[in-house]
């Protein structure tokens, strides 16, 4: 919210001397506004700048662009050498002003914003003492198509600086969503009000009529949607009477740009009161107005030119030709303002929050109205908003109020809240007062009415639908008081356990994937159709059975997600186009699997007492499945290039051993075997099992997701369902004894069927070769014509060990014999000659 700051000291009588800088402060230590930047006005622009008029124009056609020799007069207290009977030579090149205009003369000495300075000079053969000035030079806008004309009341020779309001500064505050009512100057004023002890002139305290049967006839069919509709009728405008420099100043310095008289007025007032407003041209109107939900296969061109399908949950205003505006975001094309204008029906309604938000992002249509409805406008105010429109067309444009009012539905307050004065000092642990919890509660515009000795019954106001319970009152005493009333005390910590067995697992997963040197990620954990089309899952896939949201940030994601790699294969190649190429990234996190038998909406708890446990299960039961996973993805070198030799590609081994990494974190045994799953590679995809349990796959993914997703060629990746490998009960690890007895070496090379997996194969060895052996290894896959089709040869190096003797050789070929006996037994491997 950008607030010039001589508009806001219209409604606040701020103390002498009190600084832009000063309200600033004042407004972000009570909470009432967060500040962004404070801009001056004319920064950078120093006098001499004076209002001039032209009093002659010489054409000079010798060159090959239009100029003219113009003699301004200027008053005798300006500095140079002008005075009124000696008007300024001045040289300009604009053409859209005429003798007798006001404008704005930068006299020699002066110096505008970019340290552009002015000094007397000959140009095109003339004399020229100065510069007649465009909005742009001014810092006004970008306007550089021609000179600024002033209206013709404005006084010849007076400071322009002051009088365009060059020298006022802009405040610019950052507000929360829950405080819709700052969105304008009323709740400014009244937050720089209450933080100054200063009084405060409501703009919205204007005397509104009656309604009566004579207004423009309304319909509201949505009494929900629309709650509250005030009409009233202007006549006889003048659609040629400019918008006063002082409005269009203002509008400039919030941040909109003047566009017409009617226009700027519905402007003006939204930023004053905070009540959106909306005009119709009254003769393109075509019977009564209607509020109402839209109808299957209604189409609405709104003021941005652009035809929108409407939804059904849409609430519009219509009339007898159809939809005229999407209610509380834009209006219509057919009933727009235009250059003829000369009679108007006002529009000051007030609309259901949620409603107008889900239009907004249904469309995505942002509009400066929709912004205050969404947030909670003030349904009160609307009468004063319309009235407000009304006087200052009548002012401005010669207008006339015709004398029927409209009024649909009535404004109703916040529900009222009992609670005890001490409330507000229980929830801070601050000693407030009975005076200072009331003082404060009516500052912000609350009703108080005593009830019982120590209880208080709290209207809250109009403008404020976020108080709507005890803790939003509390916050309100505390924030106002000063945050500095709070005492530093820490909390107390209570006796703990220390992590659970699962969390020490998971935070020893991420240091071992650390240590690898994997980088950790978070990514949101949202999904869209579109992000598991480009996974290539097939339809049927449980992957595409999601948890909707309610409320989605974004239209494109708006489930929760079943898998962690759209979110970490975005990671990766939002990186990759940045210029990080070698990459290895993991994540571990939630996914949400829908139950079958789960209530469609989650109870509502309430924070005044703890939940009983039967309102947890119960709660528990309506929330979808949350495993937790971890995730790989690979790309680029895994190991990088040097003078020591080429670098290493990263490839689906990688993302297998990282699944290895993860299983030795965790104690458990993985086992490995060849499958085909989405979206990995067909022929380089593993599934990883525990104990016979599914818990992942890994491998290189497919090209045409890499395709689809724009990755780099031989992505690998990795995603295990982590709750599944975690065993139920810590593992303990036995230190390893350190023998001082040699070590016998015995390698074998055993040939079995294709299909055989490993892990099988190494598992029979182990067996077969007893205590004795004290590890194995595989060390190298070999295929090809000389072990035959379908076949492979698995070469393991074992290590023998005793404790308390040196083996022989007989000793050590034995239990070598004995485990490949084993080994052809379970899996039909012979050894390879």
């Amino acid at each position: 919210m950008r607030v010039p700051y001589s508009w806001l000291q219209d409604y606040v009588a701020l103390p002498d001397g009190t600084t832009a800088f000063a309200v600033a402060d004042k407004l972000t230590d009570t909470g009432g506004g967060k500040l962004e930047t404070i801009e001056h006005a004319g920064e950078g622009l120093t006098g001499p700048l004076v209002v001039g008029e032209v009093v002659a124009i010489e054409e000079l056609t010798e060159f090959k662009k239009p100029i003219r020799h113009c003699r301004v007069v200027v008053t005798a207290a300006a500095e140079g050498p002008g005075s009124a009977a000696d008007p300024q030579s001045i040289v300009c090149g604009a053409r859209n002003f005429a003798v007798g205009d006001h404008v704005v003369v930068a006299l020699p000495g002066a110096v505008l914003p970019g340290d552009f300075r002015i000094a007397a000079r000959k140009t095109y053969g003339r004399d020229s003492d100065g510069m007649i000035c465009s909005a742009r030079e001014l810092g006004l806008g970008d306007d550089h198509s021609g000179i600024i004309v002033l209206p013709a009341e404005s006084p010849v020779g007076a400071d322009a600086i002051a009088y365009l309001g060059l020298d006022d500064e802009v405040i610019e505050f950052e507000i929360t969503p829950d405080r819709g009512y700052a969105l304008s100057l009323r709740g400014i004023a009244r937050e720089a009000a209450i933080g100054f002890g200063v009084p405060f002139q409501d703009p919205a305290g204007l005397a509104t009529p009656e309604a009566n049967d004579g207004g423009y006839p309304v319909v509201v069919e949505d009494p929900a949607g629309c709650d509250v509709f005030v009409a009233r009728i202007v006549t006889g405008i003048d659609p040629q009477a400019p918008s006063p420099l002082w409005m269009q100043r203002r509008l400039q310095m919030a941040g909109m740009r003047p566009i017409s008289l009617i226009v700027d007025v519905t402007n003006y007032v939204m930023l004053e009161l905070g009540q959106p407003i909306h005009a119709y041209d009254r003769q393109r109107l075509s019977g009564a107005i209607v509020v109402r939900r839209a109808r299957a296969g209604e189409v609405l061109e709104t003021l941005d030119g652009a035809k929108r399908q409407l939804d059904p949950a849409d609430l519009l205003i219509t009339d007898d030709s159809g939809p005229i505006g999407l209610a509380g975001v834009m209006g219509g094309a057919s009933t727009e303002i235009h250059d003829g204008s000369t009679e108007v029906v006002i529009e000051a309604a007030h609309f259901e929050a949620t409603s107008i938000a889900r239009t907004v992002r249904r469309h995505k249509l942002f509009s400066e109205a929709s912004k205050r409805f969404e947030r909670g406008a003030d349904p009160a105010t609307a009468a004063a908003a319309a009235q407000r429109v009304v006087d200052l067309l009548v002012e401005l444009a010669g207008g006339t109020a015709d004398a029927g009012v409209t009024v649909v539905g009535a404004a109703t307050r916040p529900a009222p809240m009992t609670i005890p004065w001490t409330y507000p000092g229980r929830v801070a642990g601050v000693d407030y007062t009975r005076e200072e919890v009331e003082t404060r509660l009516t500052q912000v515009g609350c009703d108080l009415a005593p009830s019982g000795d120590d209880d208080l019954v709290v209207t809250p106001p109009s403008w404020r639908p976020d108080l709507r319970d005890p803790n939003d009152l509390a916050e309100e005493v505390i924030r106002l008081e000063g945050f500095d009333r709070l005492p530093s005390t820490l909390p107390r910590a209570g006796a703990g356990t220390g992590y659970s067995h699962a969390q020490r697992i998971r935070r020893r997963v991420g240091t071992a994937l650390a240590s690898a040197g994997y980088v950790e990620v978070i990514a949101y954990p949202f999904l869209g159709p579109a992000d598991l089309d480009a996974l290539g899952l097939p339809e049927d896939d449980p992957r595409r059975n999601t948890v909707p949201l309610a409320n989605p940030i974004s239209e494109e994601q708006p489930s929760m997600r079943t898998t962690l790699l759209p979110g970490l294969l975005a990671a990766l190649r939002r990186n990759v186009g940045r210029g990080s190429g070698d990459l290895a990234l993991f994540e571990q996190g939630l996914v949400f699997r829908p139950k079958r038998d789960a209530a469609p909406v989650a109870p509502r708890l309430t924070v005044e007492r703890r939940p009983t446990d039967e309102e947890l299960a119960t709660l528990d039961a309506a929330l979808p499945h949350q495993p937790r996973r971890v995730a790989v993805v690979l790309s680029g070198l895994r190991e990088p290039a040097g003078w020591w030799g080429a670098g290493r590609p990263a490839g689906w081994q990688d993302a297998i051993q990282a699944a290895r990494i993860i299983a030795d974190a965790c104690r458990v045994d993985l086992e490995v075997t060849q499958d085909q799953h989405e979206p990995w590679h067909p022929g380089r995809c593993a599934r990883l099992a525990v104990n016979g349990r599914l818990v992942g796959h890994a491998g290189e993914l497919h090209p045409r997701v890499v395709a689809e997703l724009g990755l780099p060629p031989r992505t690998a990746a990795l995603e295990l369902e982590l709750d599944r490998m975690i065993p139920a009960e810590e593992v303990l690890t036995q230190a390893p004894r350190i023998s001082s007895m040699p070590v016998a070496t015995q390698d074998v090379a055993l040939v079995v069927d294709a299909s055989v997996p490993e892990h099988a194969v190494e598992a029979a060895l182990r067996e077969g070769a007893g205590p004795l052996l004290e590890s194995l290894r595989l060390f190298d896959v070999y295929t090809g014509e000389r072990i035959g089709e379908g076949r492979k040869s698995l070469a393991f190096a074992l290590r023998f060990r005793a404790e308390d003797r040196t083996l022989t050789a007989e000793e050590a070929s034995a239990a070598r014999e004995e485990a490949v006996a084993l080994a052809a037994a379970r899996t039909g491997a012979v050894l390879r000659s």
